[in-house]
């Protein structure tokens, strides 16, 4: 059998590659100014066509999402069977396709992926897919669905869902009627079973105060409004603030996780109120957020690196009590992770610490390499995995206590309440508020664990983020040439400081991230980076004033 030629062709002509554009299949996908993703997502069809097939017939997911970018951008990436990020191989698969000028190219580009691939085209390829709230998305969804109709696959259309709860259904549907069988592939399937392993953990102990949740305008607000509904249970007392999806103009736009992280303040939208709950989603719900007042009205950030200690925390001392042998938590972190975050799992904690470069898919590769595996990056995004061994270990083992017996019950249900396929706000959510809740801890109790350093994050418009090369988990630049020699002559001006330079994954720009002891060294650090970075490595626009 061999590809249908004509047929492709048909399709393809309707959906030219808009030219003088070159599209990138990045950390995230593909993510830029929506109106010109027209063709790409088309294309992404036909691509989750070929991955399917070559997986025998394996379901792949398909999520139009632009995540916490400005809501005129759109975006699209390929999820694989297991729910987890699209096999780095067929990245640069997409991005050949992607840039194809023609649809002649077009066609010769997927012969080319058939033949390497050695893909049975007699399997029939099947696909699931969804998008967000995006005004983008239904012309994007119709280019979709004509790249899965040019290649006759089996398509099923999930509508408007968080891009973790596609992941979820990737993965529920790739292992029906198996032993890991991961839940049923709805949305009442998704919210039944993470809100019945939350209830399993929190029964019988105190209710918690209301949690303020900011949705930032975006496909998590009615997700998790049904959720609640779902729980029905007041140990979920939530309010959503920032719940517009219909109004234009106000995904992520002063609200959402991105925000709250970047600017250090709430969202618009939301009053602090000493003693008082909050998080943040971002647009797509999968980073999540948590912040509260002190008494004295000041602002305080609880980000992925306070998820990633706490719930490292807990799952350590539950198998501790356990008393599983040879089992053992780990963390994963980036750069941009805070340093006393990394001193306290090191040396408190005493759990193991690696670094990964940006991007979930390093996290989640190098978290499958644990036992238990917890990552988190510090914007959010992440979750934790039990890898097969852990799992093996947890059904060997035979309780001689009360305490171990709960223990492990404790185990097998955390394992339930958690997305292991993909970072998930609202499971992290619920991950989060089980912990609070069996500790019977406040927000500012949780805090108290350790404190972080002063950071900031920047970012700086470039005219080419491609030249901008790094090595050291992204953490020391070698490209362009002398920059980091400044960037390393700015941080010895300052005590505990640490700053890197990084290219954006998801937009044109480079991201600069700066900590010391002091919030006034901090800034004074991080603005004078950027100002380097902008000065000696080809800044776009107007120099920003805050820049030194």
């Amino acid at each position: 059998m061999s590809l249908n030629v004509e047929q492709i062709s048909k399709y393809s002509d309707k959906h030219p590659k808009p030219e003088s554009i070159t599209f990138t299949y990045g950390t995230a996908g593909f993510r830029t100014i929506g109106e010109t993703l027209e063709s790409t997502v088309f294309r992404c069809g036909m691509l989750a066509a070929l991955r399917s097939q070559s997986k025998q017939g394996k379901v792949i997911g398909l999520m139009v999402t632009a995540s916490h970018n400005r809501e005129e951008d759109n975006g699209v990436k390929l999820v694989d069977p297991m729910g987890e990020m699209l096999q780095q191989s067929w990245e640069s698969y997409c991005t050949t396709m992607a840039n194809a000028a023609t649809t002649e190219d077009v066609v010769n580009v997927l012969a080319h992926i058939v033949q390497e691939e050695r893909i049975d085209l007699t399997i029939k390829p099947r696909v699931v897919y969804a998008r967000d709230t995006r005004p983008s998305g239904p012309l994007l969804q119709a280019a979709l669905e004509d790249g899965l109709a040019a290649l006759d696959v089996d398509a099923t259309n999930y509508g408007v869902v968080t891009t973790p709860q596609l992941h979820y259904f990737v993965r529920c549907l790739n292992t029906e009627n198996t032993s890991a069988a991961y839940g049923e592939p709805t949305e009442a399937g998704y919210n039944a079973k993470y809100g019945q392993a939350f209830l399993r953990l929190v029964s019988g102990k105190q209710t918690p105060s209301t949690l303020y949740i900011d949705a930032a305008n975006g496909v998590g607000a009615p997700q998790v409004l049904k959720l609640a509904e779902a729980i029905n249970s007041p140990y979920f007392n939530i309010e959503v603030r920032n719940s517009d999806t219909q109004t234009l103009g106000k995904l992520n736009v002063d609200c959402g996780a991105d925000h709250v992280k970047s600017n250090q303040r709430p969202p618009v939208g939301v009053t602090l109120t000493p003693g008082n709950r909050y998080c943040s989603f971002d647009g797509d719900a999968d980073r999540i957020l948590y912040y509260y007042a002190d008494e004295q009205g000041t602002f305080h950030l609880l980000d992925g690196d306070k998820i990633s200690t706490l719930v490292a925390t807990y799952l350590r001392d539950l198998v501790s009590t356990a008393g599983v042998e040879d089992l053992q938590v780990g963390v994963v972190q980036t750069a941009y992770a805070n340093g006393n975050s990394t001193s306290y799992i090191k040396d408190t904690l005493k759990l193991p610490t690696v670094f990964a470069k940006t991007g979930v898919k390093h996290l989640h590769h190098e978290a499958e390499k644990m036992n238990i595996g917890v990552y988190f990056e510090a914007n959010g995004h992440g979750t934790v995995l039990f890898n097969p061994s852990a799992v093996a270990k947890l059904r060997a083992v035979e309780p001689a206590t009360p305490a171990q017996i709960d223990a492990i019950e404790r185990l097998w249900a955390l394992r339930d309440l958690i997305n292991e396929s993909v970072g998930d706000a609202i499971s992290d959510m619920l991950l989060v508020e089980t912990i609070l809740i069996c500790k019977g801890w406040t927000l500012a109790q949780w805090d108290e664990a350790y404190t972080d350093l002063p950071s900031r994050l920047l970012k700086v418009v470039v005219n080419d983020r491609t030249i901008f090369k790094t090595t050291n988990a992204e953490q020391t630049l070698t490209s362009p040439p002398h920059l980091q020699d400044v960037v390393d002559s700015l941080v010895t001006k300052f005590p505990r400081g640490r700053s890197f330079v990084r290219p954006s994954g998801t937009e044109d720009a480079v991201r600069v991230y700066a900590e010391a002891a002091t919030r006034r060294d901090c800034d004074q650090l991080a603005y004078s980076v950027a100002g380097a970075v902008f000065d000696k490595a080809g800044g776009r626009g107007e120099r920003p004033s805050e820049f030194l």
